[in-house]
């Protein structure tokens, strides 16, 4: 197989030149590491612009910058490591190894590490962190009591929490989960909603029923929260409790005042783990209410065994373009800070 260089080499003469050849094992196929049609391979090329590329059976040689040539030769060995344990290499997969080899401050953690971390596997899919903020989040989960997971949408805060949750649950590290959220929208005041207590409950609640689903055997979920082993409730509902041998989950955490968020962080009991996830932009609580969420990070900064994970637009797993307009729209807000004096 030969595929001919599809752009005319650039050369910067200031700049030391390097030449590497990789021989790819026959154990991997070449389409797994080229990618179907040559997709990975075009995302390479792109990424490294100043090196010229050649595929000659399962040889691939590069020749360019010396630092890119380099950072290319670590990537292709990544990529290797993440097949030899059976994960897929996507094209996104590709792109975030690339942008973890340039960022100098991932430090230790390879690629690799991040691709090939097995949290959950169920239904045939296995759920794994995609970005390495990401994979400390979860690490984070498994050394700490408390966690925080801030950042916006699509980044995975509660989703990879729940799944934390149910692993936890099925190695028998605790008894039960609890899922919990604030029903904002309604101001807590169920009472004032028509229908039953479910039906009441039901739209605020209905995300995180969504991503049981794709965990559990759907089969297994109402007998589990028959039995008290999983409960999905309104924030309300914790006060006066203390949880014991429990994973607790709080979502959407931005939507409690500082009351709610202390009430919440005090039902903590013996053996318990608690993750609190939420985005500060995107606060719901009527007008001069103060987000709990907000204010906690200043309270609890440098107590013992709580952690703060900070995920932000690079962390974003749903379509490339959430995180741009996740961007977008924190170059906005800062813009209107600066204008009205915040």
């Amino acid at each position: 197989m030969s595929r001919p260089e599809s752009r005319p080499m650039t050369q910067t003469p200031t700049r030391p030149q390097a030449s590497t050849s990789i021989t790819v094992p026959a154990k991997h196929p070449m389409v797994t590491v080229l990618g179907s049609g040559d997709s990975l391979l075009r995302v390479i090329e792109k990424a490294f612009p100043l090196t010229d590329i050649f595929v000659r059976g399962n040889e691939i040689s590069a020749t360019g910058d010396e630092r890119e040539v380099a950072l290319l030769q670590r990537l292709f060995a990544e990529m290797m490591l993440v097949l030899r344990t059976g994960a897929p290499l996507t094209e996104d997969a590709v792109e975030r190894s690339i942008a973890m080899l340039r960022d100098e401050e991932s430090g230790v953690e390879a690629p690799s590490d991040v691709l090939t971390q097995n949290i959950l596997s169920s239904r045939g899919r296995t759920i794994r962190p995609k970005t390495l903020n990401q994979k400390r989040y979860v690490d984070a989960i498994d050394k700490h009591t408390v966690v925080f997971g801030i950042g916006p949408a699509g980044t995975g805060k509660t989703y990879l929490a729940m799944a934390k949750a149910v692993q936890a649950l099925q190695s028998k590290q605790v008894n039960r989960i609890i899922l919990t959220r604030p029903a904002v929208e309604a101001g807590e005041r169920l009472g004032f909603l028509p229908g039953t207590l479910y039906e009441k409950i039901d739209p605020y609640l209905r995300p995180l029923y969504d991503a049981l689903h794709d965990m559990l055997d759907p089969d297994s979920i109402p007998r589990l929260m028959a039995a008290g082993t999983i409960e999905v409730a309104p924030l309300a509902y914790m006060r006066g409790r203390t949880l014991n041998d429990a994973f607790i989950i709080l979502d959407e955490a931005q939507n409690t005042n500082p009351e709610q968020m202390k009430m919440f962080l005090t039902r903590l009991g013996f053996d318990s783990k608690i993750v609190i996830t939420g985005d500060i932009t995107q606060v719901d609580l009527p007008g001069g209410t103060k987000s709990g969420l907000r204010q906690v990070r200043e309270i609890l900064d440098g107590v013992p065994d709580v952690h703060f994970s900070m995920l932000t637009s690079q962390d974003v797993v749903r379509h490339k373009l959430v995180g741009r307009i996740v961007d977008a729209y924190e170059k906005y807000d800062a813009k209107y800070d600066s204008r009205n004096g915040k």
